[in-house]
Order: structure tokens, then sequence, then C-alpha cells
């Protein structure tokens, strides 16, 4: 190995002797170490300096961008993969329909895997909750179980945005569940009964009036929690599957520009990443059904809560 100390620096700064050349990714002033570990740091280095910049794309990509029009008015990302999901959502019921009728016995994975679904919910989300006025609130809360699984499960495909993504999407549908048991409970009890129905009967007045003021306020809360959970769950998952697949792709990346042996350990590197995404991305695919059943029990205990009102 040359001699690298004051002479050869002076011979260099006099052309006399070229410049020593040295890997990419080893910063001057760093001693060298067998095995190149030196270089392989560099790298690594290098790999993590870019990931500020990518996050910041990353969660750019998130916000709200106009596809068709402006943010006022026009058709957002978010609104037109909503739109994706619905029409998806209609053909998935059309042929479900359709291969239903073919046949008095379910026949094949889709048939009995669509009928799974719809059993899961008459019976787990409707019957045990609802009692014996399942039958008249069985369409809403299918319909708003299906809604929400299919844009949970179009967000998950890659390059997609899930409608409830976005808080917009998740507040009108806080919203309509809000205005539907709040119609059911008006509809048995009268606006004054409904609302009379707040503080218990028998408490003295001062009393009554606090508790019918907590009761109030608890009431419009749900509207709130619904729609900030189901937001948050969706937001944040696919920000955490967006942050291991930059992980993975950056120090991938090197390979692609040039094979070395320390680019093929880099890339090593970003098989750890790339194992821990798929497990994230499983979990995510589970998250998606458990929030869409979430948001659908919790609307059916309010209806009930409603139901049972006297």
């Amino acid at each position: 190995m040359p001699y690298r100390g004051p002479v050869n620096a002076s011979l260099r700064k006099a052309g006399k002797i070229g410049p020593v050349r040295t890997p990419a990714g080893i910063r001057e002033g760093l001693p060298r170490s067998r095995g190149g570990e030196v270089w392989k740091e560099g790298r690594i280095v290098d790999a993590l300096s870019k990931l500020p910049d990518a996050m910041n794309e990353l969660l750019d990509g998130f916000m709200t961008h106009a596809v068709v029009g402006d943010t006022t008015v026009g058709l957002t990302q978010y609104i037109f993969w909503m739109f994706v999901a619905i029409a998806l959502l209609l053909v998935v019921m059309f042929v479900f329909k359709k291969k239903q009728a073919q046949s008095l016995v379910p026949q094949g994975f889709f048939v009995n895997g669509m009928e799974y679904l719809v059993e899961f919910t008459r019976d787990d989300m409707c019957k045990s909750i609802l009692g014996d006025t399942w039958k008249k609130h069985f369409p809403f809360i299918a319909a708003l179980f299906f809604f929400i699984l299919f844009n949970n499960i179009v967000g998950i495909i890659p390059g997609c945005h899930p409608g409830t993504g976005t808080i917009g999407v998740t507040a009108a549908l806080a919203l309509v569940s809000f205005i539907y048991f709040i119609a059911v409970g008006i509809k048995r009890m009268g606006v004054l009964g409904y609302l009379k129905s707040f503080a218990p009967k028998g408490l003295p007045l001062p009393m009554a009036i606090m508790v019918w003021v907590i009761e109030l306020f608890s009431t419009f809360l749900r509207l709130i929690t619904l729609a900030v959970r189901l937001f948050c769950n969706m937001f944040a998952g696919h920000v955490v599957m967006g942050t291991f697949a930059i992980l993975a792709s950056l120090f991938f990346e090197p390979l692609l520009q040039s094979f070395s042996a320390a680019a093929l350990g880099g890339a090593a590197v970003s098989v750890f990443w790339i194992l821990i995404l798929i497990v994230i991305y499983l979990v995510e695919i589970l998250v998606a059904v458990i929030q869409a059943y979430v948001f659908t029990l919790l609307s059916a205990v309010y209806i009930q809560l409603v139901e049972e009102e006297e």
C-alpha cells in the first residue's frame, strides 16, 4: 500500500502524482479497515441520508391533491379511488347475485366467501346486537360495512389511495351513522322524548341537568371518535408501509446502479426491510377488515341504545 503521508500529499498538490482513488461512499479522513467495513458504513450513511427527502415525498403523496379541478370543488385522488371502490363493490355484488341464482347450493370460493361475509354481517353485527329489530337495520349495517371494507381493501393495493384515508370521507361516514341512529331515536320517541331520554327518570333536577349535558356531549363525541379512529388507523398504516418500502428501495438502489460485493451487502439489508414490509402488509390487510368491522359494530351499538330507550 503506498505511503499517504505529507510527502505524497505535497507531490499530489504539485501534480507529480495523480489523485488517490477511493471507493465511493468513503469520506475523507476515515481510516481504512479490512473487509471494506468503512465502505459499507459509507453506503449505509448515503442511503439513510436520502431518507428525509423520500419521507417528505411520501407524506406529500398522502396529502389531498386534485385530479380534476381543485381541492375545493374538484375531484381528489381519495374521492377518485372511493368511486373505484364503489364501482368494484357493485360489480362484485352483481356477479355474486348472478352466480348465487345459478344454484341452490353455494359453489365456488367466491360465492361461499361472499355468503360468509353477508352471514357474518347479519349474525354478528345485526342479530346479536339489535335483537328483534335487526331486519329493518340490516340494509344500512351491511351497506356501511361493505362500503368501508372495499375502500380499505382498495387502499392496500400499491399505487391506490383508500377513500377512508382522508378525514373528509370518514367524517361523512360518521355523520351518516350519527344521523341514522338519531333519526331512529326520534322516530321511536319523538324529538322531545328523545331529548328527555338523555337523563334517566327519577333524578333530582340539578343532577338530571348535569347528566343530560354529559350525555348530550357524549352523543356528539361519538361522531368525532368514529371519524378520527377510522382515518388515523388507515392513514398511519399506509405511512408505515410506505416507510419500509422506501428503506428497502434505498438499500437496493446501489446494486441496480453498479454490481459489487458491498452493493450486494446493501441489497441483503434491503431483504430485511422487505420481510418486515410483507409482515406489515399482511397486518394491514387484517387492520382493513377490523376497522370496517369496528366502525359498523359501533354504529349498530348506537342504534341498539336508542332502540332500547323507553
